[in-house]
């Protein structure tokens, strides 16, 4: 590399190019500034003259000077803030609101304005009769010394294990931050309270099975609680959720209460095949009363449709006979004959004139016709 190209040309001063120049650069600057060494003097200039003492009050006014520049270097620095996009920022002037910044990059008066950042899209948890740990992935659930929290008494005068869980999250950051002075507590106080006179005025069976609509319930007051005793809702929360873990009875009577509830699941378990039964039969017996009266009908029809029928026919075979005795009666004779006589096995023929009927010879072993003798 050529002498060029390691130094700066004549009248310029080389940049420091990283960062541990800056900061080399720097810490020999101090050490001048402080020093009170200074330069020898020419020689021949002097070596004779005294040295004067410096003066104290050269010092304090390089202190000075040096806490200036830091403070002043401060003020910019902290004068610009980054929201990010979770949060946003709220602002106090002189420790009066001023206002709330939304997130990105922004600018404040160094010294007057003060910061506050707020997480307003995390989902806040407060749980009551358990505590959750996460140890590795999987959750771990601890009932232990909790049951000042869980226990509840229902309108039945019976004991009941409760544990659920309350989630909010911040709806106004600066009622947040300044109207309650501990909005989380606050919470765990109304919640808690709020769950026992529920419970309370519900019967044990009820609890046990309505999980659904009690945590509704519950949702419903808390969120009115707060609104009403912090006016404009002060405490700056918004109920999310709220999700009952377990409803149990306690450890003492849950074989009398397993007992009960073996019962119950057998009682209904024959309900529902008694159900099942009913399901199954008395559909099929209203079919088939239905087809009953069905056919009945189509039988009704048909043989109304049948007497018209005949009775036309009937009345067309009059018109016509009236036209032509003779023809039409000869037709209604051989049309009866038509239908007759293939049923009939033996067939006589006598002539009007014989006074006694005729011996006949029995073909009918010898003849699959039948014995006939014509005129």
């Amino acid at each position: 590399m050529s002498n060029q190209d390691q130094q700066p040309p004549w009248g310029k001063k080389r940049k420091p190019q990283t960062p541990e120049e800056v900061v080399a650069q720097l810490i020999n600057k101090l050490q001048d500034f402080f020093s009170d060494n200074k330069k020898p003097p020419p020689p021949g200039d002097g070596e004779d003259q005294p040295s004067r003492p410096s003066s104290p009050f050269a010092n304090i006014g390089k202190i000075l000077a040096i806490v200036v520049v830091v403070l002043v270097l401060q003020g910019v620095y902290s004068s610009f803030f980054k929201i990010m996009p979770s949060e946003v920022g709220v602002i106090l002037r002189l420790g009066e609101y001023s206002r709330t910044t939304p997130p990105g990059l922004h600018f404040k008066i160094p010294y007057i304005d003060h910061l506050y950042k707020v997480d307003v899209e995390n989902i806040r948890k407060e749980e009551f009769g358990f505590r959750s740990h996460s140890p590795g992935q999987q959750a771990v659930f601890d009932r232990r010394g909790y049951d000042m929290e869980s226990l509840m008494l229902t309108a039945d005068k019976n004991v009941i294990n409760v544990a659920w869980i309350v989630q909010y999250r911040v709806a106004d950051p600066y009622a947040y931050l300044f109207k309650v002075a501990n909005v989380r507590q606050a919470i765990r106080d109304i919640s808690e309270s709020v769950t026992r006179r529920i419970v309370g005025n519900m019967d044990f069976d009820y609890v046990l099975s309505n999980r659904d609509l009690l945590a509704a319930s519950v949702k419903a007051e808390l969120q009115v609680e707060l609104d009403g005793l912090f006016p404009k809702n002060l405490s700056g929360v918004s109920i999310g959720t709220v999700q009952f873990q377990d409803i149990n009875p306690p450890d003492p009577v849950k074989p009398a209460f397993n007992e009960v509830n073996e019962a119950d699941q057998d009682m209904k378990r024959l309900v529902n095949e008694a159900q099942e039964t009913y399901n199954r039969v008395i559909p099929k017996a209203d079919g088939d009363a239905k087809k009953i009266v069905e056919e009945a009908y189509g039988y009704k029809a048909e043989r109304i449709n049948n007497a018209k029928g005949e009775t036309q026919r009937f009345l067309d075979i009059l018109k016509e006979y009236k036209l032509t005795p003779d023809v039409t009666r000869k037709r209604m004779y051989l049309e009866t004959m038509k239908l007759i006589l293939p049923g009939v096995e033996k067939i006589y023929v006598i002539d009007k004139d014989q006074q006694s009927p005729l011996p006949l010879l029995n073909l009918t072993g010898a003849s699959s016709l039948p014995a006939t003798q014509s005129k």
